[in-house]
């Protein structure tokens, strides 16, 4: 007879015998996987010995208790559709969630569960395995975090921009909230190229993006690096006169950095900026958000044909309630 700590179902992969207690003991307590059998009430009522190193606790701490117990706030809805899809007889697909370990530390765990039923075909038990993917979750957060990001300056890409600003009018469209979009042309950067060299046409970028990212620090809002020398800032929930304080000071910031140009009229690297701000109004028929992009950009044309080193701002009126966009 096997031993209780034996899960149900694996125990008939043996004989019943020593070698075969032996085999399996050595299997579940060597294995790196967690191994964890549960009760019909989702309580734990064995853990393997792995449990100390990949979840911090030991298996006497783990007894009795739910499995969720240890997944953190914000994950628990992934465990609790894998519950319901038990109750509705589905077996769940593997899940990752992370998990709060006794030292405070988090940790990304891939979860495996199968359902053992009785002969009623009622859940009897469940096999709950656990596996650490910390280091390939790392690893793929790294690499969506570099699709997204240009890698001269560290501002978020095209990529990035496309999909934000999608996104964030969906949400102004919901909430009936204002948004705004600014443009932004480093001023005669191809002279400054042409005079100073590539490499420090790309110094003076990144030391542009540094400045915009001392500006733009309220979560929500993203600067984008559109193109060349062309960055883009978007923000949510702002309306015309946060978008031209914003533009401002974002004009006011590189020309303070004092990068030397001699082809520019002002002696040093300055840009000229364009800003746009959608406000529901009844009646309106501009399509958006490509209106936004649109509206800055003729903004910011304004700007260069006006002297460059300024401002420009645009409202437009979008459609209340129009959500062919979201």
């Amino acid at each position: 007879m096997f031993p209780s700590w034996v899960p149900h179902g694996l125990s008939r992969l043996f004989r019943r015998s020593d070698a075969a207690h032996d085999d399996l003991r050595s299997l579940v307590e060597n294995s790196r996987d967690v191994l964890c059998r549960l009760g019909p009430d989702l309580r734990i009522r064995y853990c393997s010995p792995s449990c100390a190193n990949v979840l911090g606790w030991t298996a006497k701490d783990l007894i009795g208790r739910l499995p969720s117990t240890f997944v953190l706030a914000e994950d628990r809805a992934i465990i609790a559709d894998a519950v319901a899809r038990v109750e509705r007889g589905e077996e769940p697909e593997p899940t990752t969630v992370r998990v709060l370990r006794s030292d405070g530390d988090m940790v990304w765990v891939e979860t495996t569960t199968r359902t053992i039923r009785d002969d009623h075909g009622r859940p009897a038990e469940f096999i709950l395995v656990m596996r650490d993917v910390t280091e390939r979750q790392a690893l793929r957060l790294r690499l969506e975090q570099e699709a997204v990001t240009d890698p001269l300056t560290g501002l978020a890409n095209r990529r990035a921009f496309d999909s934000a600003v999608e996104r964030e009018w969906a949400r102004a469209v919901r909430d009936g909230s204002e948004m705004s979009l600014i443009l932004l042309d480093v001023d005669r950067f191809k002279a400054f190229n042409d005079r100073y060299g590539h490499a420090a046409g790309d110094d003076a970028l990144r030391r542009v993006a540094t400045a915009m990212q001392g500006v733009i620090r309220r979560p929500g809002d993203l600067a984008v690096r559109y193109g060349g020398e062309e960055m883009a800032v978007i923000l949510p929930r702002t309306p015309a006169s946060g978008a031209l304080r914003v533009a401002h000071t974002l004009r006011e910031v590189i020309e303070t950095l004092g990068v030397p140009h001699a082809d520019s009229a002002f002696g040093v690297l300055t840009a000229s900026v364009g800003a746009a701000t959608a406000e529901a109004a009844v009646g309106r028929t501009i399509s958006m958000p490509q209106g936004l992009l649109i509206g800055a950009d003729g903004a910011l044309y304004r700007a260069k044909a006006n002297g460059r080193n300024r401002v420009e701002t645009v409202v437009l009126l979008a459609p209340k309630g129009d959500r062919r966009a979201a």
